[in-house]
């Protein structure tokens, strides 16, 4: 189970696929939130998907979270006879609220439990679970020191493995030019208000630079973009599927720092511009890209930061370097783990009784 953003998401997704590729004929069973993306998302890739109502805690108002300790309790419930019926050899969470009360349920039920965390600083979920997880997997090398030691592998991010497999998509195929550079800029799956207004400030400015720019604006807020004056080597969606194929046609990316971004662009040596979001818990997403930036993977601007000539002077600074651009791709190619998902399939396969 995962469940909230593409960022829990598309990592139990790459853990399926993975361990569809090594075993086909394995019933996969997808346990996610009534009314948030995976509700969508899953059952469109043909995988058995079943929600449970849940919310996260109001860490701003501790009395709304009665209502969600009665949905917490009543989701436990629902999950034992779910799992009960359905028998699986392991349970395996990826992050999000849902986590918690499915996965306490099979502890009670005595399953195998596998749990994956993301980012660079646990979640909520994630440190409650630790205690009576059988794995524990990590993306980065720093969030070891957060679980139990002895049961606490670092793998990585399953999507690095993933993008490597992938078929690329020629930037042709969205109308740009073989032979001009790309430049993506996408907010997280959900897209970003602030960022929003910044790039309809920014955007006019790419009329005369020789490159081209794909804006994905987040399905929230493409409307906002329609009554703006677009340059013709500027292209807008609300949202693009295959964007992971897209990345191995792409020169620069400019992007949120989740966990799974991270992991794409160092599997394929990506140059990006991080500008990591503001409203995560722990500030884990700039914690996230500082370990990159440090290692000369990447360049950081904080949303606070980020104008239109800021941006701009970054891009050309890159673009108009090969010595920097180059060391900047490199580097982030050493920082990226083939074989995540392998890794995370391993230790599986590891606890299964």
């Amino acid at each position: 189970m995962a469940g909230g953003t593409g960022g829990h998401i598309y990592p139990a997704v790459a853990i399926i696929n993975k361990i569809k590729d090594i075993e086909a004929n394995s019933d996969i069973l997808f346990i996610g939130t009534t009314d948030r993306m995976e509700k969508d998302i899953i059952p469109k890739m043909g995988i058995k998907f079943v929600g449970i109502e849940m919310t996260g805690l109001n860490r701003k108002n501790l009395f709304s979270n009665i209502s969600v300790l009665k949905k917490y309790n009543k989701a436990i419930k629902k999950a034992k006879k779910i799992i009960s019926d359905f028998k699986p050899d392991v349970v395996i969470g990826a992050g999000g609220y849902i986590t918690a009360p499915v996965l306490y349920a099979a502890k009670k039920l005595k399953y195998p439990i596998l749990i994956h965390e993301q980012n660079s600083i646990p979640g909520v979920s994630n440190k409650f679970i630790a205690s009576f997880a059988d794995r524990i997997c990590v993306s980065l090398p720093g969030s070891v020191k957060y679980f139990p030691e002895k049961k606490t592998v670092y793998t990585g991010n399953p999507r690095s493995e993933e993008i490597i497999t992938k078929k690329p998509l020629a930037k042709t195929e969205l109308g740009f030019v073989k032979d001009k550079r790309l430049v993506v800029f996408v907010m997280g799956s959900l897209g970003s208000l602030t960022m929003t207004e910044k790039l309809k400030d920014l955007i006019p400015a790419f009329k005369d630079k020789d490159y081209q720019v794909l804006i994905i604006t987040g399905n929230n807020y493409y409307d906002d973009y329609k009554n703006l004056d677009i340059p013709s080597n500027v292209k807008i969606v609300p949202f693009l599927d295959n964007l992971i194929n897209l990345l191995k046609d792409t020169d620069l990316l400019v992007s949120r720092a989740g966990a799974s971004t991270i992991a794409e662009a160092t599997a394929i040596g990506l140059p990006t511009i991080f500008i990591p979001s503001p409203y995560v818990t722990n500030n884990h997403q700039y914690k996230n890209a500082k370990d990159l930036e440090k290692e000369g993977a990447a360049v950081i601007i904080t949303e606070e930061e980020f104008s239109k000539e800021k941006v701009l002077k970054e891009i050309d600074r890159l673009f108009c370097n090969k010595e920097i651009y180059s060391k900047m791709r490199m580097c982030s190619a050493n920082l990226g783990i083939k074989d995540s998902a392998t890794r995370v399939y391993n230790e599986i396969r590891k606890i299964i009784r």
